[in-house]
């Protein structure tokens, strides 16, 4: 199911020559790319019957028990949510008339007293490498979709993991981590709930791996 979800809409331009990557880079690229789909829209009924259908056993091997048990749980209300439920959560959550009440935009956690500059800080970043919003973007690059994405080009395009890493830390990890605490908190959070535990045991999973390969 992971691996079907990179067919989604992107936030950023395509890699321009994917190298031929290890197994765990394949299925890393492949998470960043679901869950940058779980947060750009509603689930639509396709990748609900792909997650639902999907293998069980995916993502075990080398995987926390948690993240293991927040994929099945995720895959679990796959099977029994609706499309119409999940719509009204995420405009509930994310969307609506006036301020959202989870903002997906991670400048406000990552750098609440200086949104601005840290939004300036990234758009830097992603030049320095060629990307930038597609013409039919409007979603501002520190959206967390975008940053997912953003990540999951590093990986495609077979970035040294040091490159991995400083980007990680310096746009992924404060901003999502408070992202997905915000769902957790929010008496409004069903589906997204479960959605953003699998998001925050993923992205632990990826800070334990940089800071591991950062002592080697």
């Amino acid at each position: 199911s992971a691996s079907r979800a990179t067919r989604f809409v992107r936030s950023m331009d395509e890699p321009s020559g994917q190298p031929v990557l290890e197994a765990e880079d394949r299925a890393r690229a492949q998470w960043y790319a679901l869950i940058s789909r779980l947060f750009y829209a509603p689930v639509d009924s396709e990748l609900l019957q792909s997650l639902a259908a999907g293998d069980e056993e995916e993502g075990d091997a080398d995987a926390s028990s948690a993240f293991v048990g927040a994929w099945h749980a995720l895959q679990a209300a796959c099977r029994t949510v609706s499309v119409e439920t999940i719509r009204d959560e995420f405009e509930a959550l994310f969307g609506g008339a006036g301020r959202a009440q989870v903002t997906p935009y991670t400048s406000s956690y990552a750098a609440p007293h200086a949104p601005d500059r840290h939004l300036v800080e990234l758009r830097s970043q992603l030049s320095e490498w060629g990307l930038g919003r597609r013409d039919q973007i409007f979603e501002v690059e520190d959206h967390v979709s975008a940053i997912c994405d953003a990540m999951r080009w590093l990986i495609e395009e077979g970035r040294a993991l040091e490159e991995q890493r400083g980007f990680f830390m310096a746009f992924i990890d404060l901003g999502m981590a408070s992202f997905c605490s915000a769902i957790e908190r929010n008496p409004s959070a069903d589906f997204y709930r479960i959605a953003g535990a699998l998001a925050g045991h993923f992205l632990k999973i990826e800070k334990e791996g940089f800071e591991l390969h950062s002592a080697a």
